[in-house]
């Protein structure tokens, strides 16, 4: 018995992460810590929103991958005006769907589902996406094509998090790389869908 409680005390374990800035700034949510979800760093964070300040009021946020929510959340704390988290882990979800509550983000939904399952039955368009997939498993890719096929607006940007030895996964050709940066053993882009150049 107590072999089996230290295997999942290992395997999931609570954190925290910090929001930087906005209605809900200074603010830290626990978060489950479990294999293959990995929150992204505040210093990672903190370029990624500044990149996208002018973008961020009243956008309909995406984020396929949600993991502990830090992005969304985020998003949800600078003015996004809706936040779809999708995460498959059911443990996640049910800290996600905690925390959401804890910071009363009443235009935060958190669906428990496989992100390529949902885009393939997806019918709303969003103008902010985070596609920060578990590592090593190519998901980068397959979700930019999913996503490209009916669910952005035709200006919309997608953050893409990928590892820095496993970049040349092919996003959509009318994407435009608008920032990249690499940090440790992580790439991440800033993409605009210029659908509306066509």
């Amino acid at each position: 018995m107590s072999k089996v409680k230290k295997q999942n005390d290992k395997n999931a374990t609570k954190g925290q992460i910090r929001i930087i800035a906005g209605q809900f700034r200074g603010r830290k949510l626990p978060v489950l810590m479990a294999d293959g979800l990995r929150p992204t760093t505040d210093r990672v964070k903190e370029t990624v929103f500044n990149w996208l300040m002018p973008y961020i009021q009243d956008a309909h946020c995406l984020d396929c991958f949600a993991g502990s929510g830090s992005l969304g959340f985020e998003a949800m704390s600078r003015g996004a005006s809706t936040v779809t988290l999708i995460e498959l882990n059911k443990l996640a979800v049910q800290q996600l769907k905690a925390n959401k509550a804890l910071l009363k983000a009443d235009k935060t939904q958190v669906i428990q589902q496989n992100a390529l399952d949902f885009l393939q039955n997806n019918q709303q368009r969003f103008s902010l996406v985070f596609i920060d997939p578990p590592f090593r498993k190519n998901l980068a890719q397959q979700t930019a094509q999913l996503l490209n096929e009916k669910s952005l607006t035709d200006d919309a940007l997608i953050y893409v998090e990928m590892e820095t030895d496993n970049n040349t996964q092919v996003m959509p050709s009318h994407w435009q790389l608008l920032k990249e940066k690499v940090a440790g053993q992580v790439v991440y882009r800033l993409y605009q869908n210029q659908n509306n150049a066509n």
